[in-house]
């Protein structure tokens, strides 16, 4: 493993959430394009955890895919964000960054979901200029709302934090509404206003990506397996200076698939037999949710 990615892959426990916001603004600070995997509950952000990434993040289409079983469509409220938020952040001790999407709202709403986010646990929180409702950011039909109103937003935003280390990541959709140029416009107006990172949605080829990473602020870049970004590897997008590599769905995608085959071959056979091998085994589940931990406290307090 190359040197400069050593530092995404050991595990940072705090569990201050201020000592969290600290480390999420040391990881963006080293640019090294650290692995940032999503989660839609509080299990996949204990996996997360447990495997040794550094940071884990909210992801609204998880969020709204997994809650409500619907698409990325802005479905989920700002208080169910919220209340994933604190359920995340009260049992992994990692980093959080939350996707707020559009900020549910104008300016004012805005403001007013950072300050709840921040008091639920985020460490960093993601603000988009697509129109409400919005759409996934690799979607067709996407819409944005002019530029000064997210500048406004924005501005919002980063007024509503109480901690300096909350960091604000500002996103545009513009790339797919009104092309690459002016979407990194707009990403440079992100950056004036004072935008922690810059997290230019779906470019469509290397050569942007890489013109997205020379912006004068650290990046986010996302790969979706799918999605119309190309799949670069982590090493790369280290070199060209990105602060994460995010994959927003891959662990939901994942499990997706391994549900329909697993309940499949149940429905089809009327047993688990042939499939057995690729159920994570009872104590093993117990071990990812905390059951040991919780025994000893419950013979500290209740005795044998």
């Amino acid at each position: 493993m190359p040197e400069h990615i050593e530092f995404q892959s050991k595990s940072r426990r705090h569990s201050d959430p201020a000592q969290r916001r600290k480390i999420f603004r040391d990881i963006v600070e080293t640019r090294n394009a650290a692995l940032l995997p999503g989660a839609a509950n509080a299990l996949t952000a204990r996996i997360i955890e447990d495997l040794g990434f550094c940071a884990v993040y909210l992801t609204g289409a998880g969020l709204t895919n997994t809650t409500l079983g619907l698409p990325d469509l802005g479905m989920v409220t700002a208080t169910e964000l919220v209340d994933a938020t604190s359920r995340i952040a009260d049992i992994c001790e990692l980093p959080l960054l939350v996707d707020m999407d559009t900020g549910f709202g104008n300016a004012l709403n805005a403001y007013h979901t950072v300050r709840r986010l921040e008091r639920a646990g985020a460490a960093a929180i993601q603000i988009e200029d697509q129109v409400f409702p919005k759409k996934c950011g690799h979607f067709a039909g996407k819409a944005v709302v002019p530029a000064d109103e997210m500048v406004g937003k924005l501005k919002a935003c980063l007024d509503a934090r109480q901690d300096e280390n909350t960091m604000i990541v500002a996103r545009t959709d513009a790339r797919a509404v009104e092309g690459f140029e002016a979407a990194m416009d707009r990403a440079h107006r992100m950056i004036e206003v004072g935008a922690d990172v810059i997290f230019v949605e779906a470019p469509e080829t290397r050569d942007e990506v890489m013109k997205i990473a020379a912006l004068p602020a650290p990046q986010i870049v996302n790969l979706v397996v799918g999605g119309k970004t190309p799949m670069l590897d982590q090493a790369e997008l280290a070199n060209a200076g990105f602060a994460f590599t995010l994959y927003a769905n891959a662990a939901l995608q994942a499990s997706v698939l391994a549900m329909q085959q697993v309940l499949g071959s149940l429905v089809k056979t009327g047993s688990l037999s042939e499939v057995s091998e690729r159920l994570a085994g009872f104590s093993e589940r117990q071990r990812l949710v905390g059951k040991p931990q919780l025994d000893e406290l419950a013979l500290r307090y209740e005795g044998s």
